[in-house]
């Protein structure tokens, strides 16, 4: 990386009122990461609040029943409120609190990061506000009660198609608003400098943790390792400390949704193409004027239509794989893992799974792929229950609502 850029991507494209915010936060960062009392705190709460490490659990009913490579699972879901996001949301709160902000604002699509935001948020202190598409909002309702039970305001965010990239474009337009006292907490890999470089290196640790663990088992490195991509930071996260390691296959998956055509999946690097969107430089799903198209996935947090600027540069450095998978491929993996493995995985980390399961059978019994379980599945029990037609749980809520 050279001055906030991973080759032509990256950097800081925002209106000049916003810059002098960026560059403390830079400073900031900066002198955070040379100051071995921030890094004793920041790894002591990983530890002691978020409940680090998470643990690599063997698949063997699942790798036993493909055949073929053997599988195991880094289970992030067991992170305090359910995903890897608490990671960087812990890291983000103390550089807030470094710089002396008294408020936390954030985006969210799935919950998760709005949920570890209000979370962080309760526990140092800051007022919080969370954004959120208002489809969004619909399909990951339970996730909008913890954050509002955490002391946060939900906001909806009614404008374009109510989703990811709206939210961000609402919480953009808070932080011009409230640029002294507001500390604007990006929720991947994404955005202008310096927070893809930031957000890596704070879930850089899910990647130092799979390496240690996989040689505690296997005394070797994976041959393999899986996860799935919408900003990226989960894959980032687990990617990074296997960059320079060539004999370690790394293999993001992006949703396929229900369709080839626009609208109907979330897949960059096919059919997207390289523009400038919310601050950085990337690969996004755009038209021809560089308008934002419309996206598709069961998953809320994949359907973003850009990814982070490092996993562009990596893509077209060929040192990392993109797949996509279907919705309903997405879906069997859920029901897969549940049943063999008593794992019901975030519908963003089943992604990764669906492509494991195509993957295993193809490889030798020595082969070691390792899966990245960025989230839990609890948050998608409404759209689970829509999805799998669960009668019984729609006549529970109705009779729930009648009581």
């Amino acid at each position: 990386m050279s001055n906030g850029h991973f080759g032509k991507y990256g950097g800081r494209y925002l209106p000049e009122m916003l810059i002098p915010t960026l560059e403390q936060l830079e400073k900031t960062y900066e002198s955070a990461k040379k100051d071995q009392k921030f890094q004793k705190e920041f790894n002591n709460l990983l530890k002691n609040f978020a409940g680090r490490p998470t643990p690599l659990v063997f698949a063997q009913n699942l790798t036993e029943k493909l055949g073929g490579a053997k599988i195991y699972l880094k289970n992030e879901g067991l992170n305090h409120t359910g995903a890897h996001k608490i990671t960087h949301c812990i890291g983000q709160a103390l550089i807030a609190k470094r710089m002396g902000k008294t408020r936390l604002i954030a985006e969210t699509g799935a919950g998760q990061h709005g949920v570890a935001t209000a979370t962080v948020a309760a526990k140092f202190g800051f007022s919080c506000t969370i954004y959120m598409g208002a489809v969004d909002i619909a399909r990951q309702r339970p996730n909008v009660f913890l954050m509002e039970q955490l002391g946060a305001k939900v906001v909806p965010v009614l404008t374009g198609s109510q989703t990811l990239k709206d939210a961000v474009n609402a919480a953009l337009k808070d932080l011009i608003e409230n640029v002294n006292d507001t500390h604007y907490v990006i929720g991947s890999v994404l955005g202008p400098h310096p927070y893809p470089t930031m957000n890596r290196d704070f879930q850089k640790i899910v990647g130092q943790e799979i390496k240690k663990q996989t040689k505690e088992f296997e005394n070797k490195l994976p041959d393999y390792v899986i996860a799935c991509v919408g900003g990226g930071s989960n894959a980032m996260g687990a990617f990074y400390n296997f960059l320079n390691k060539k004999s370690v296959q790394l293999i993001g998956v992006e949703a396929g949704g229900k369709g080839k055509k626009i609208g109907d999946h979330a897949v960059r690097f096919s059919g997207g193409s390289v523009g400038v969107v919310e601050g950085y430089k990337s690969y996004f799903l755009q038209d021809s004027d560089g308008q934002l198209q419309k996206t598709h996935s069961i998953s809320a947090g994949l359907d973003y239509p850009g990814i982070g600027p490092e996993l562009a540069f990596l893509h077209d450095k060929k040192r990392v794989e993109f797949v996509s998978v279907s919705d309903q491929e997405t879906l069997q993996a859920v029901k897969t893992l549940a049943h063999l493995e008593g794992i019901i995985p975030a519908l963003e980390s089943a992604h990764a799974v669906a492509h494991a399961i195509k993957l295993a059978p193809k490889l030798s019994k020595e082969k070691i792929i390792v899966v990245n379980l960025s989230g839990r599945g609890d948050k998608d029990l409404f759209i689970l229950a829509e999805a799998f037609k669960d009668k019984s749980f729609y006549k529970f809520l109705e009779d729930f609502v009648k009581i």
